[in-house]
């Protein structure tokens, strides 16, 4: 139950700030999603140099897991991703969805990738 609570209260942080990152006054007018773009890239990198320094310091689990879990899960968003990259598609801009969807997932991946490496070099 008190695992629960943690993830909760992680999720609650996650997603106060997702909503926070949302109201950001950035909308392109090529339609590219950046407030979704960055809120991903940006839990990407943060669950990154998560599983790093617990990796590395051995954080105690229940910090892993109100960050992780919680914090991560709150505040990425995958469905947005997908629903964003459907409706450029649905307004003809198959392009700019074709550079959104690679750049979300090349850049995410390298992100975590980039996280690890600043935490080895600690």
């Amino acid at each position: 139950m008190i695992k629960c609570l943690i993830v909760g209260a992680g999720g609650a942080v996650g997603a106060i700030a997702r909503y926070l990152i949302g109201l950001m006054p950035l909308d392109p007018r090529n339609g590219f999603p950046v407030k979704t773009f960055l809120i991903n890239v940006i839990g990407c990198f943060i669950i990154g140099l998560i599983a790093a320094f617990s990796e590395r310091n051995g954080l105690k689990p229940d910090l892993v897991l109100f960050i992780k879990v919680g914090i991560c899960g709150g505040f990425t968003t995958f469905s947005s991703f997908a629903l964003e990259a459907e409706g450029l598609i649905g307004r003809g801009q198959a392009g700019i969805a074709l550079i959104y969807m690679l750049l979300s997932v090349v850049s995410g991946v390298l992100l975590v990738f980039a996280a690890e490496r600043i935490v080895a070099g600690i």
